[in-house]
């Protein structure tokens, strides 16, 4: 008796047939292929985004690193501003070069000048906006990584609920509750739910790297931005 069972379970109920996936792939009912297909779609664009980030945030770190050294290691504004131009991946040479150009603008109108705390709200404001903006442009993409790992989960669940429906269908209509009658449906459903974490697991590993990532640039970015308004509250507005 447990030999028959056992061949029977191996041989798909007795067809003789093993269950083969791409075949349940093709012969899958239309609602679980969209599912399918939708889940592949945000898998394989997660994985760009995954390569663009990484080699985009790794040398906006690369860059920065180099930027800070040139600044530190500089007295003249004018030669820090030509290194911002070369490194325009790092986000805190950006911001340098707009706090630069609104310093710039203010010391050449020295006989229209505000009062000295004017100045330094101007020149504030102008590292506040090019920090927003580069935080964001930091940010962009990532978001879609952390939809499809809360999302994708669910979507195959969907069609597994969907494809197990199925199954109970064609068990209602053949009057038979054999394996070769359940094996293809419950297959077919397990596959969505699989589809389902492989799209969404590295999806959210990313995500948590890359945010950690983000996340020690706008430090960066923040720190720099105090540094920069002290030196010019100390050297241009005495």
């Amino acid at each position: 008796m447990t030999n028959a069972i056992t061949a029977t379970l191996a041989t798909g109920g007795g067809t003789g047939q093993e269950l083969d996936i791409f075949k349940l792939l093709l012969g899958a009912s239309g609602v679980v292929m969209g599912v399918l297909v939708l889940l592949v779609f945000f898998s394989l664009v997660s994985w760009y985004i995954i390569g663009y980030k990484y080699f985009y945030l790794r040398r906006a770190t690369s860059e920065t690193h180099k930027f800070l050294d040139t600044f530190w290691n500089s007295k003249r504004l004018d030669a820090i501003y030509q290194t911002a131009e070369e490194l325009r991946r790092s986000p805190v040479s950006q911001v340098f070069k707009a706090g630069y150009v609104e310093l710039s603008k203010i010391k050449k109108s020295e006989g229209d000048r505000g009062t000295w705390l004017g100045d330094m709200q101007s020149i504030e404001r102008a590292l506040e906006r090019a920090q927003t903006s580069e935080l964001t442009h930091l940010e962009s993409m990532i978001p879609f990584l952390a939809t499809t790992g809360s999302a994708a989960p669910f979507v195959g669940l969907f069609g597994t609920v969907w494809g197990i429906m199925n199954s109970f269908r064609s068990i209602g209509a053949k009057g038979a509750a054999n394996l070769s009658t359940v094996a293809p449906g419950i297959a077919e459903a397990l596959i969505a739910t699989a589809i389902g974490l492989m799209a969404a697991i590295p999806a959210v590993i990313a995500y948590n790297y890359f945010l950690r990532k983000v996340k020690v640039l706008h430090a960066e970015m923040e720190g720099f931005e105090s540094d920069f308004l002290n030196i010019v509250k100390r050297h241009f507005f005495k």
